[in-house]
Order: C-alpha cells, then sequence, then structure tokens
C-alpha cells in the first residue's frame, strides 16, 4: 500500500523553501569603472537556444542600477566552499565596501562582457540583457548567456540552495535516470 505523508497548513510566505529554483549564484557587474558582487537567489532558465535566463533583482539593491545602465552581468556559481563569502557579500553594499577586495575574490576579465568573472567559483555566464519589458513592473530581467565557463571537476559540484531564515540546503547526491531519456531529448 502506498503511504501518503501527512500535510498540514503551511504558510504562504514561506514556500520558497521548497520551490527555490536552483543554486545560489553570485551576480558580478560593472558600470562606469565601479564592480559590484550580489548574492542572487532568484533566477530561472528560460530557454535553452538561445540560452536565456531570467533574474530578478530587487531596486533597491546597490547592484541593480549597474545591472539595469551596463545591460550586462556575470552569473558565478559557487561551490559550498564559498559558503561564508556568500552570506557575507548578500549581508553587505557594495555602496560602503568594493566586494571583491572585502571578501578575497578575484576579478577575472570576461571575453563578451565588461563584467567581471569571479574565478573562485565553479563556473561563470557572461550574460547580455535579452528583454527588459518586466524590469521597471517587476524587476526581472531577461539576460542571453554569451558565453560560458565552467570547471572540469567536479562534474556535479556541491551547490548552495536558499530556503530562507538563513537556512541553505546543499545539493545532493547525483541520481541518473539517463537510459530512460530518448535520444532527442538528451540534447
Amino acid at each position: 500500500m502506498v503511504r501518503y505523508p501527512k500535510k498540514v497548513d503551511f504558510p504562504v510566505s514561506k514556500v520558497r523553501r521548497y520551490l527555490e529554483p536552483g543554486p545560489i549564484v553570485l551576480v558580478s557587474s560593472r558600470w562606469r569603472r565601479k564592480t559590484n558582487i550580489m548574492t542572487l537567489g532568484w533566477h530561472t532558465v528560460l530557454e535553452f537556444s538561445p540560452s536565456l535566463v531570467g533574474i530578478m533583482v530587487s531596486e533597491e539593491n546597490y547592484s541593480f542600477e549597474m545591472i539595469r545602465d551596463s545591460k550586462e552581468c556575470v552569473i558565478n556559481v559557487p561551490t559550498t566552499a564559498l559558503t561564508d563569502v556568500v552570506v557575507a557579500i548578500g549581508n553587505s553594499s557594495g555602496a560602503q565596501i568594493d566586494k571583491f577586495t572585502e571578501f578575497g575574490l578575484t576579478a577575472e576579465d570576461a571575453d563578451e562582457v565588461s563584467a567581471p568573472m569571479i574565478r573562485e567559483c565553479h563556473a561563470s555566464f557572461e550574460c547580455r540583457l535579452y528583454e527588459d519589458a518586466l524590469v521597471q513592473r517587476y524587476n526581472f530581467f531577461v539576460f542571453e548567456v554569451v558565453k560560458a565557463h565552467a570547471a572540469l571537476s567536479p562534474k556535479y559540484p556541491e551547490t548552495l540552495h536558499y530556503t530562507g531564515d538563513g537556512i541553505f540546503m546543499v545539493s545532493g547526491r547525483v541520481i541518473s535516470r539517463r537510459s530512460l531519456f530518448l535520444p532527442e531529448m538528451l540534447g
């Protein structure tokens, strides 16, 4: 017999615990010779070709105007080795400090955009603004990934996933069902 979990009412303000879309990322930006890094959990893949990613950046965030005005950024994927740095970046403002210097991170030149990559991150995705129709109303930017960089190892790094209230989950073990996919689905 199948057992079903008993469910109880749950606060709608806390659904992010179950719906947070993916790993925490560090978004780096540059505008008028200033750089910044922000911690971000609100992102989603929108399309595969072209590679489109949507991110929500509060207009109160120091990075908002830099990203809006430059129309580009780099989405960097940290591993659990950077957990304390990820939290510290999220708890500080680039209006007061240089986050690269303050947190000992290395700004690395990107190939296609002026925003810097973060050398210590497992992957870095150079992005250009693709669509800004939702920025004014929802602070939602649609970016095209124009160049991607990723470490060869580990193939499946341990990444952070934010559940709210200062609690993170770590990406778990890999479960493959590749043999069940049709060849055209493996792209």
